[in-house]
């Protein structure tokens, strides 16, 4: 038994994922870093283990209604956990963040800011004091009434929803309609009403364009549908929307982000005209502190912010203070370039976890256990210090900080390492060593240690010679201020700079327009879906191959099961032919609302997780059914289907990229970003395209361990090899090294940034004097 003071987190029997019955001893009250490749079961044990058994014996604390959901949720496999503080997590995998979501409400800075004009703000003569509340957009009481705080509105032209007015009705004119039943169904009615819809649309009178596009009137007739042969259609009451009440009712109301993104092709976005974007009521503009709004307040960097805080009452002194203590967590983070207005959905993963890290700096908490999800994500070697400086602060309130890193330096900088591996998926699971970081040199099998204490740069690569280079430019936009750079075609190009330098402000300009670019591809972090029904197979369209190789078997085809039994979203029921299990509706997990806490997903009580009913499972292929396949890994599969061409071309590419370890039913709730961006390389490697392509991509090396970008390195480079042009946006070094050409943009972030500093091979920007880059390119030279 151990004693009540036992000074490790001791871990037994932990199977979670790949994890296989692994054992460890963790000290508290240190800075821990969990490593190992992509896949082999850090984050198993570090989140899916550690943390959530100190979730669940919190939830156990709670009131029994509480704890009846948290029962569906389930808990960690693991034999026992002894002495385990609280935890608490700050994991990249993002939530869908709203518009309304912005860098002061992720920091809670607005609303020391709105208190401090509440309490301190000058006035207007005669005006009545406001509640901070009336400072928020998000409320009733501050949001401007024109735009409902958004600061923009939305309209749209005659142009945008009838791209071709040379077509009917009939033919489609109107580009903005639903698809499928329901933009026929409008079109009967327009026919009803009495409108041409087999006139060109430029040759219909400028009233009934308008009225059709525009009206409010939602007018209700009876339509008389046309007879197809085959299928009688009865009358039905029918009701009319406009184009444009119908684009905006999507924009605003829709959950699908498919619908969402086809409605604003059709809108144009301005600034609202009553408040000018600043989303509040005239009233909370009325109030100033030293002479600005509080729109203009939260539009500064938040640098330039700190510095034009100066209280004079009493109020305003105890006020701006406690301000200033909060904002210098987040600039101590590299963050300083950031304004408290900035909508969340446009901060990286990295940027999002280090807001919610300089927060808790600022919590008081001690006696518990941060759980840390590559806090280094998109941080400039410049930063990295930083970073390390926050997590001893951290450390030294009294807390133990156990990280998920790949980052060598945050390595470096730990008291207590944890290696895990030694390969991905059922090559790892197993802890190879828990220690200090010195010793892990003795440790022959881990792909750490390789890479940690050998630190002799690779052998130099030929700088490829362009043929042909891409000019943009000059860009004012963001902190970019008239820049021209250079893109050499045929050669791989690294750009960097410290984080707000404008790195993806420059990259975002270059476009299939260019002379030279031919076909673009943009491989983003963003989520290849936000909810469990979308998964590795579906994205690459390995699904339709193993769905067609189920209905080809012959238990399939004796029960009449086509393509469509095996897919999870297609509903079941006798009547409907569909497979799925109907509890989940196919998802394999049901959502569990929690009321007070976040809800999250539990595996569904009917089928287990397994997303089909019973009679679909039956069906089995080569000894599996369907649902065993999903399970399989990348690696397995390729083994399963290597005489499936179509699933091995697929697969292959996959394993090129180092994803050999997700399984192939794997949610996309449950991918990191950098495993979305790999999945989405893999997708555009299959394709085999011949003619020249630009690949972009933006940091592709995050949450990678330095053995997994080494084989990431041999895609992208074989990809210039075979012609193509690659440009990408990258922090890590060892990249930037083997380059054909930098482009380093700063000196700083924000307004001290946007300027090309240098550009060149990499030897030539290692050298270059007010590069913050420079000093940290010129240690991994060859």
């Amino acid at each position: 038994m151990h004693s009540p003071h036992d000074p490790y987190v001791r871990v037994r029997g932990a199977r979670e994922h790949n994890l296989k019955g692994v054992d460890v001893d963790i000290p508290r009250d240190v800075l821990a870093v969990f490593t190992g490749v992509s896949g082999s079961g850090k984050s198993s044990l570090a989140f899916g283990t550690v943390y959530a058994e100190a979730q669940r014996r919190y939830f156990e604390s709670v009131a029994p209604y509480a704890r009846r959901l948290i029962h569906q949720v389930g808990a960690p496999k693991v034999g026992e956990i002894t002495g385990l503080p609280p935890a608490v997590s700050l994991q990249q995998r993002r939530s869908s963040p709203t518009s309304r979501s912005s860098v002061g409400t992720v920091t809670n800075l607005s609303n020391s800011l709105r208190m401090l004009f509440s309490r301190a703000g000058d006035y207007p003569p005669g005006a009545e004091r406001l509640d901070s509340d009336a400072f928020s957009p998000n409320t009733a009481a501050g949001a401007c009434p024109e735009c409902h705080g958004l600061g923009e509105v939305h309209r749209t032209t005659e142009e945008l929803l009838v791209p071709d007015p040379s077509l009917s009705v009939r033919e489609g004119a109107i580009a903005a309609w639903p698809g499928a039943w329901q933009g026929k169904n409008l079109r009967d009615i327009l026919d009803t009403l009495g409108y041409d819809v087999d006139r060109p649309w430029r040759e219909l009178p400028a009233e009934q364009r308008e009225w059709i596009l525009f009206t409010d009137e939602q007018p209700v007739v009876t339509v008389h549908p046309v007879r197809d042969a085959d299928r009688i259609q009865r009358p039905y009451q029918g009701t009319y929307m406009s184009a444009h009440r119908y684009v905006r009712k999507t924009f605003s109301e829709t959950r699908s982000a498919t619908l969402r993104a086809k409605a604003e092709r059709f809108l144009t976005g301005a600034p609202c005209p009553v408040c000018d974007g600043s989303r509040l009521r005239p009233e909370a503009l009325a109030v100033t502190f030293g002479g600005r709004t509080i729109a203009e307040l939260a539009a500064l960097p938040l640098t330039d912010l700190a510095s034009v805080l100066h209280g004079g009452s009493e109020a305003a002194r105890v006020l701006t203070e406690d301000l200033k203590s909060r904002i210098a967590p987040v600039v101590e983070l590299g963050l300083g370039y950031l304004s408290l207005d900035r909508a969340a959905p446009t901060l990286s993963a990295g940027e999002l976890q280090r807001l919610r890290l300089a927060t808790q700096l600022r919590s008081g908490l001690f006696g518990v256990v941060y759980v840390l999800d590559e806090p280094s994500a998109g941080l400039h070697p410049a930063d990295t210090e930083a970073l390390l400086t926050v997590l001893d602060r951290l450390k030294a309130a009294g807390n133990s900080v156990f990280v998920v890193e790949h980052h060598l330096e945050v390595v470096r900088g730990a008291d207590w390492l944890v290696d895990v591996g030694p390969g991905a998926g059922e090559h790892g699971g197993r802890v190879l060593y828990s220690g200090p970081v010195a010793e892990l040199a003795s440790v022959a099998e881990s792909a750490t240690a390789r890479h940690l204490f050998d630190e002799a740069p690779g052998p130099a690569r030929e700088v490829r010679e362009p043929r042909g280079w891409l000019t943009v430019g000059p860009v004012t936009r963001h902190n970019l201020r008239g820049v021209t750079a250079r893109f050499p075609l045929g050669a791989f190009t690294a750009v960097t700079g410290v984080s707000g330098s404008g790195k993806s402000t420059l990259i975002g300009e270059l476009t299939e327009d260019l002379d030279g670019v031919g076909r673009l591809v943009r491989v983003d972090q963003r989520p290849i879906g936000r909810t469990p029904r979308s998964n590795l197979a579906t994205y690459t369209g390995l699904f339709d191959v193993v769905r067609k190789v189920f209905a080809a078997t012959g238990t399939a085809r004796e029960r009449g099961y086509g393509v469509g039994r095996f897919s999870f979203n297609v509903a079941g029921g006798a009547s409907s032919g569909g497979g799925r299990c109907e509890t989940c509706q196919g998802e394999g997990f049901v959502s569990v609302e929690l009321l007070f806490l976040p809800s999250t997903y539990a595996p569904c009580p009917e089928c287990g997780g397994a997303r089909y009913n019973p009679d679909t499972l039956r069906v089995v292929y080569r000894g599996r059914n369907i649902a065993e396949v999903l399970d399989l890994t990348v690696e397995e599969a390729a083994a399963f289907f290597a005489d499936t061409p179509a699933a091995a071309r697929s697969l292959g590419s996959l394993l090129d990229v180092g994803l050999g370890y997700l399984r192939l039913g794997q949610p996309a709730t449950e991918l990191s970003g950098g495993e979305a961006q790999r999945i989405k390389l893999a997708s555009e490697l299959q394709r085999g395209r011949s003619a020249h392509t630009l690949y972009l991509l933006d940091e592709p090396t995050t949450g990678l361990h330095p053995a997994d970008v080494e084989v990431l390195m041999d895609r992208l480079h074989g990809l210039v090899d075979a012609g193509h042009t690659v440009v990408v946006v990258e922090h890590d070094m060892t990249v930037v090294a083997e380059a054909d050409w930098v482009i380093d943009l700063g000196p700083g972030g924000g307004e001290r940034g946007g300027r090309v500093v240098a550009a060149g091979p990499p030897r030539r920007v290692a050298r270059a004097q007010d590069s913050a880059t420079a000093p940290y390119l010129a240690r991994v030279m060859p």
